[in-house]
Order: structure tokens, then C-alpha cells, then sequence
């Protein structure tokens, strides 16, 4: 069985520990708790065995120490869509991680589609993105965290 890693990534509070915990334990915690650092666990999808790195949300990427993505295989950089003021830097934070990271698959994460009205707003605020997320889920729900496993799992 092969065995990749990946790297969940993004703003401070955009719910990068609760689709971690919700792929890793199949559970979802009310309670918010930055992460210190990093957090790491294993999930087998596909007979695939990804180890996948929780690592503390930052303002800006070029903070995060380089030695957490050696031998990384996909980045998911994780967006909370129910708060538009988080967006203004993930246009440079994207184009830094493929600049630094060019052997990695980075792949867009809209999260917290739960918390939007409707499929309306949704699409709004995907219009206000300077990208496209590769998959839409909401980690209070389980919505879209199976879809992951299409996204890692060639």
C-alpha cells in the first residue's frame, strides 16, 4: 500500500482541524481550539495510506516552517466561505505555496458551505475568490469530505 502526506493549510479559524478531525476520526467538535503547531494523523482511502498534517492556521503561508512540507504530496489549502474578510490574501498565499512547492498538488477547499443561505450565496462568494475550489464541504456536516478521497487518489 502507498502512503502520501498531505497538508491542511490556510487562515486562522477556516475549519482546517475540524475537516482534519471529520476525515481522520469521522467526528465534528462544536468547540474551537487553535492548534499549536502541528497535528498529524492517518486515513486509508482507496488502499492509499495518507499521512495528513494539521498545521496552525497563519495570516500569511511564507510563515509556516518549509520542514513541515518535505515529502509532501498534495497541499489543501482550506478557505472558510462564510467570512469574506479572510479572502484578501489567498491569492499571494496561493501563489506562494505553487512557487515554493511546485512538486506538490495544491488543491482549494471551500469550507463552511453550512453556514451559507443558499446555493446562491454560495456561488456569490465563490465569485469573490481570486481561485477556484477544487471541492466545496462543510466539516460540521460531513458534507463533501469523502470527496477528498477523488481529489487525492489518482
Amino acid at each position: 500500500m502507498s502512503e502520501s502526506k498531505i497538508i491542511l493549510t490556510g487562515n486562522f479559524g477556516v475549519g482546517k482541524s475540524s475537516i482534519f478531525n471529520r476525515l481522520v476520526n469521522g467526528i465534528f467538535d462544536e468547540k474551537y481550539l487553535t492548534t499549536i503547531g502541528v497535528k498529524v494523523g492517518q486515513k486509508e482511502m482507496k488502499n492509499q495510506k495518507f499521512l495528513i498534517w494539521d498545521v496552525a492556521g497563519e495570516v500569511s503561508q511564507e510563515k509556516i516552517p518549509p520542514t513541515y512540507f518535505l515529502k509532501t504530496a498534495h497541499i489543501l489549502y482550506v478557505i472558510d466561505l462564510s467570512r469574506p474578510n479572510t479572502f484578501a490574501n489567498i491569492g499571494k498565499d496561493l501563489d506562494f505555496l505553487q512557487l515554493k512547492y511546485p512538486s506538490c498538488e495544491l488543491h482549494t477547499i471551500g469550507n463552511k458551505i453550512d453556514l451559507l443561505s443558499s446555493p446562491q450565496e454560495i456561488a456569490l462568494r465563490l465569485t469573490e475568490l481570486p481561485c477556484t475550489c477544487k471541492l466545496l464541504t462543510s466539516a460540521k456536516t460531513g458534507e463533501g469530505i469523502e470527496g477528498l478521497s477523488s481529489l487525492l487518489v489518482s
